[in-house]
């Protein structure tokens, strides 16, 4: 008589959709996700809270946590971001929509009502009261490469192919999952997508082109762009530079793309903008191998930029372009890892050397000028810093720092939103607490969410913020016909006593409107240990040469027929720049 057989143990039960849906985004290095809570997304909600290994990053409201997302992509490569349905992710959708324009990939999680509210079309709240539950996400589909709603059935395709789609495009995607789904086990879990690889043929024939094209140039350098970041490429990029022996400059979108302390690095070009000496070496190279950048009116110094196509390179995302030829179906970082060994070396090239650091002017109890406050930031800058320029005067202000080894510059170039770096300074800071972040933003931007810097604290971090006080919009008094028309005009906040207002007990704060104010401040931010708050005051028109550069270049950058007679300059209240040299466009093609 044969025995019972030995007892098997019980088959482990499968994920819910919302486990799966977190632990496979946690496998590719998602681990925090910011959010507002809200009913339809509770269940999302409690299951990151219940894992221990993620966290939920609660913000201030959906806008400023799709902003975090964006800053906290910036280093960490990818983010999330957790929303409830209808106002929650409307009021990220602005935030998402930038880190579409900039090549971030945020993974958005919404939750939506019950498949049985919505197959009865119900008259439920956070909507429009007609029944209709998919207005939002068709709202969203313009700023996302890829969008779901998820189903038992579909979960593991669905999460598959999402994820693929975010890291091959580098964009946001848009995730939505109904309340009464979230705990129902999945389907059979789905095989991860595979990377898609270079076409071989292609990839050989535009790296041999491209050496062909640096082997036969007199004179050569290298621009490389955003892409190589986003992409994570540095050190690919770094290599071929060191491989080929090229001279580099990056654009405004660009800067600190590669270590700016490295001995090939040139400078700046941005068009008519650009020091003379690096935008002569640069339109006139015989090759200028472009990786991964934008012709983009900022990037391009309003369109003045002047780079014959038929001596440009582009190595974009999917594809490269040599000259007028295209080479379909090529990734970027097979053609860099090619590149770095197939490059000759250049030792008969010697672009100019950077411009050297502007010294401060004034001090004492003059007033802070433009040129005494943007050298005076540059020189508080330290290696490894995390610097994020807020969109405007600040950002242009900087944009001419020589940046530290190891430090980084972020601003928002392309969708230029006011407003995004202080809670993006905040997601910086959170994707790495041991590095020092340091916030430079304008008045009117800070007063859009202000409220973020309170998380600062929340969370232990001590970042260096700095909030210029020029008493309105100067970017727009510079851009407009009338600059003291009253939308340029603000509220007058005490914006040095916020943090306290806010919770920040214990940081070093301070209202500066004198060089020798500002000095000590510096000093003391340097060494408090704790986060610090400088408010810093300046004249109403005071503009560093970037922003006054802009001015005078009105009529390149919105393609006017001729040069406005308007604005401050004209005004008598800021100097005149010297005017622009043309107003040729730079090829406009796709990155």
């Amino acid at each position: 008589m044969s025995k019972d057989p030995s007892p098997q143990p019980a088959a482990e039960a499968p994920p819910t959709t919302v486990q799966y849906v977190l632990g496979r985004l946690r496998q590719i290095g998602v681990t925090d996700y910011f959010g507002v809570p809200g009913d339809f997304a509770f269940p999302i909600s409690d299951a990151i809270c219940a894992d221990p290994g993620l966290r939920f990053i609660g913000s201030c409201n959906e806008l400023n946590a799709a902003y975090a997302a964006d800053g906290y992509a910036r280093i960490r490569g990818l983010a999330a971001i957790s929303t409830t349905f209808g106002p929650g992710e409307l009021g990220a959708l602005p935030g998402i929509a930038g880190a579409y324009a900039e090549h971030l990939p945020i993974f958005h999680i919404t939750g939506r009502p019950t498949r049985a509210a919505q197959a009865a079309r119900a008259i439920v709240h956070h909507t429009l009261g007609d029944g209709e539950f998919d207005h939002f996400r068709r709202m969203t589909a313009p700023a996302v490469c890829a969008s779901t709603i998820i189903t038992p059935e579909n979960c593991a395709s669905e999460t598959e192919r999402l994820i693929a789609a975010a890291l091959y495009d580098r964009r946001p995607v848009y995730m939505a999952i109904p309340s009464d789904v979230a705990d129902r086990p999945i389907a059979p879990p789905a095989p991860p997508v595979a990377e898609r690889r270079s076409d071989p043929a292609a990839l050989e024939g535009a790296v041999a082109a491209i050496v062909d094209a640096v082997a036969r140039a007199k004179t050569a350098c290298i621009l490389p762009g955003i892409l190589v970041v986003r992409l994570g490429l540095r050190s690919r990029a770094t290599a071929v530079i060191d491989a080929s022996g090229l001279p580099f400059a990056t654009m405004l979108m660009d800067k600190a793309t590669l270590d700016e302390a490295h001995p090939s690095y040139i400078g700046m070009y941005e068009g008519a903008w650009s020091d003379e000496g690096v935008r002569e070496y640069v339109e006139g190279a015989d090759c200028v191998l472009a990786i991964g950048g934008l012709p983009s009116d900022f990037n391009t110094g309003a369109f003045t930029a002047r780079l014959d196509r038929s001596r440009t390179i582009n190595v974009l995302h999917h594809r490269t372009r040599v000259g007028h030829a295209w080479y379909e179906g090529v990734e970027m970082g097979d053609v860099l890892a090619a590149l770095a060994g197939r490059l000759p070396r250049r030792t008969d090239l010697a672009g100019p050397r950077p411009v050297a650091a502007v010294e401060p002017r004034d001090g004492g109890e003059d007033r802070i000028t433009a040129a005494g406050l943007y050298p005076r930031w540059a020189r508080f800058l330290r290696p490894d810093d995390i610097l994020v320029a807020e969109t405007g005067t600040s950002s242009l202000g900087m944009a001419s720092a020589r940046m530290p080894a190891g430090s980084t510059f972020h601003n928002q170039t392309l969708w230029g939103a006011i407003g995004w770096a202080t809670p993006a300074a905040f997601g910086a800071a959170m994707a790495a607490p041991d590095r020092r972040t340091v916030l430079i933003t304008g008045d009117g931007s800070h007063q859009l969410t202000a409220q973020e810097v309170g998380q600062f604290h929340r969370f232990g971090l001590k970042p260096i913020i700095f909030v210029l006080n020029n008493d309105g919009y100067l970017i727009e008094r510079l851009l407009c016909k009338d600059p003291d028309a009253r939308y340029n005009d603000l509220a007058p906040w005490r914006y040095h006593e916020l943090p306290r207002a806010l919770g920040c007990d214990g940081w070093y704060t301070a209202r500066v409107a004198t060089c020798g104010e500002l000095d000590a401040a510096l000093d003391r931010a340097r060494t408090c240990g704790t986060g610090a708050y400088i408010e810093v005051v300046t004249d109403r028109y005071e503009a560093p040469p970037t922003a006054l550069k802009l001015h005078e270049s009105t009529r390149t950058l919105y393609g006017e027929p001729s040069a406005p007679s308007h604005g401050p300059a004209a005004a008598g209240r800021v100097p005149t720049p010297v005017a622009d040299r043309g107003g040729r466009r730079a090829a406009n093609e796709a990155g």
